[in-house]
């Protein structure tokens, strides 16, 4: 068979076809759970690598989406997990202990792991598409089961390709509306959308449309303090750099810009090491927008997560409030589930009415709406769209984690999750538990640790912490917790002292991490 060329017609007009099986293919599975299925994972962080290099460990994050090994508990359900390199047999072990009800010898027949052994930093989907034996392989395991789909963390050219290569549909969004997810395609979909978002300007490509930008805002509100310049594709945050005002006395638009451009070099990066001629070369390449920074003394950064199901459905599916950190706290650390109960209803209607606006254009997948939110003189709350992760983001591993363990449900009609027991359930979760002291320490030995204190998750209790990351736990001293709990406080709890226990065993001195 003739292989179409990357961004053809031809290619775009297989991937079509491909994807009209989809909706059929999604009620199949949603209502057949005992059927035969194929779920081919490829968790590759396509995102440009300019940008992954500001995060530690940036190659390890393909475990994040080990959790739909949970898939295995459907007994005819199969799963082929790429991944750029081999993953520790502990970790995988880990996983397949965490599904209650199913033999691990039962799921470890139905799960299949294939390796590129490249710990480069090209893009997994990309190792994969130059490697046409690895592609063979592949396609004689898809061609042994009725049904298979390609399941990723974020969908671009490349994962468009390989899912021609392969001959399977894609369950994500289709890479020609990447654009959607650009910083500046949020801003044009918020106003779409009606919802409060900053003041500023999208589809900037350069120094001086910057300039042009910030002075505009200046001369909008006089006591505008910062403004944030963000690339398009910024990662967590990474991408981000504050303006500050500070100082700056013009005597008329021109002085105000040729101060303003001045300046340009002292803006406050987000990103450690990162510099204006660095910054200012991708904002050439990738563009970005300008809008104001959102002051408040008391400030939230809530979250709600949607979907798009393969029908066109628009559905809301948790809240969040965000752990952020960094110079000026716009960095993703974490986050707790559910968002705060005064407004977390609120939230997910901003971020529903964002869900309608991408389905109506026909976006498809998980995807996740970030606020920043300011309490109001009233006693109420203003909510700003910031911005739209169109993937799977630090929010989807840990509650799909939570749904796939207690088999529970969200309730849209109050923003809490149920457990099948009927309880209510919490959790506090993290990708950056990091320490230089605990470089060294291997998968056993934090199962091991967490084993002896009664850390790990019980799936009786319904409670405990659930490890991700692992992989880079050695290497960089980082691992990914999820801690679920019965209440807040609990889960909070469980965080705490799960870093005060590996303090302990690394020998951290308390009180100094």
């Amino acid at each position: 068979m003739i292989t179409p060329t990357p961004g053809s017609p031809e290619e775009l007009a297989a991937f079509a076809a491909l994807q009209e099986s989809l909706p059929g293919l999604y009620q199949q599975v949603a209502h057949d759970l005992r059927g035969e299925h194929l779920v081919v994972v490829v968790p590759s962080l396509s995102m440009d690598p300019r940008e992954l290099e500001k995060i530690s460990g940036a190659h390890h994050y393909e475990e994040r989406l080990l959790f739909f090994l949970m898939l295995l508990r459907r007994p005819r359900t199969r799963v082929l997990f790429l991944t750029s390199q081999a993953i520790n047999p502990t970790v995988v072990d880990y996983y397949l202990h965490l599904l209650s009800g199913i033999p691990t010898s039962h799921a470890r027949k139905r799960l299949m792991l294939m390796d590129c052994s490249d710990a480069s930093s090209v893009p997994l989907s990309g190792k994969i598409l130059a490697r046409p034996r690895m592609q063979r392989e592949i396609k004689r395991i898809i061609s042994r089961y009725p049904s298979a789909h390609m399941v990723c963390f974020n969908s671009s050219k490349l994962e468009r390709s390989l899912a021609v290569q392969l001959g399977i549909p894609l369950y994500a969004n289709d890479p020609s509306l990447l654009d959607l997810g650009t910083k500046s395609g949020c801003r044009e979909t918020f106003r779409e959308a009606g919802v409060l978002f900053p003041d500023g300007f999208e589809r900037l490509n350069d120094a001086a449309e910057i300039v042009e930008a910030l002075a505009t805002l200046k001369g909008r509100d006089p006591d505008l303090r910062r403004a944030v310049v963000k690339l398009n594709e910024g990662f967590s945050g990474e991408g981000n750099a504050l303006f500050y005002f500070d100082g700056i006395e013009a005597s008329g638009a021109s002085d105000l810009q040729s101060q303003i451009r001045n300046r340009l070099p002292e803006l406050k990066f987000e990103a450690r090491g990162e510099t204006w001629e660095s910054f200012e070369a991708k904002y050439q390449d990738m563009g970005g927008i300008v809008e104001c920074f959102v002051e408040g003394k008391h400030k939230e950064s809530p979250s709600c997560q949607c979907r798009v199901n393969a029908v066109g459905g628009a559905q809301a599916i948790s809240t969040h409030d965000q752990v952020l950190g960094g110079p000026s706290g716009q960095v993703f650390l974490g986050c707790t589930f559910p968002a705060n109960d005064i407004y977390r209803l609120d939230i997910q209607n901003a971020g529903l009415r964002v869900a309608e606006v991408l389905a109506s254009k026909g976006v498809l997948g998980r995807f996740a709406t970030d606020f920043v939110s300011v309490p109001t003189d009233d006693g109420g709350w203003e909510h700003y769209a910031i911005e739209v992760n169109l993937r799977k983001g630090g929010t989807t591993h840990p509650f799909l984690t939570l749904r796939f363990l207690t088999d529970g449900n969200y309730d849209m009609m109050t923003g809490d999750f149920y457990a099948q027991s009927g309880n209510p359930k919490y959790y506090y979760a993290s990708d950056t538990l990091q320490h230089e002291a605990y470089k060294g320490l291997s998968p056993d030995d934090l199962i091991d640790i967490s084993v002896y204190h009664d850390l790990h998750f019980h799936a009786n209790t319904e409670r405990g912490v659930v490890f991700h990351l692992m992989g880079a736990l050695s290497e960089f001293g980082k691992l990914g917790v999820v801690c679920i709990g019965d209440n807040p406080q609990q889960a909070q709890f469980l965080y705490k002292r799960t870093r005060s226990v590996l303090d302990e065993e690394v020998g951290i001195e308390p009180g100094t991490h």
